[in-house]
């Protein structure tokens, strides 16, 4: 898709693009111990990339977050902390 001074995407073709490939340097971990399944994270993600079914089960599509942290701000029970990422990298490959 080629885009130009004052072109507007078309709707959904932010999903055809790695848009997380910039970040902040922080991102979100879902601790799941605490999760009433609020939604509040989900809803309050500019980049609609959080995701979940119920409680203990939400998490975020690092594909496309940003780490703004709004989502951490927004969970009424304190169940998502920013960390920097290379903690989740080293997370990940314990197997945590």
């Amino acid at each position: 898709m080629k885009i130009t001074m004052g072109c507007v995407a078309q709707p959904g073709t932010s999903q055809n693009n790695n848009t997380g490939s910039w970040r902040t340097g922080l991102k979100p971990r879902f601790l799941h111990l605490r999760c009433t399944a609020c939604d509040l994270c989900s809803l309050a993600c500019p980049d609609g990339c959080i995701y979940g079914n119920g409680n203990n089960t939400y998490f975020a599509d690092l594909k496309f977050c940003k780490g703004c942290g709004i989502c951490c701000t927004v969970c009424p029970v304190n169940d998502i902390e920013m960390v920097p990422e290379e903690m989740l990298l080293e997370a990940a490959a314990e197997g945590k």
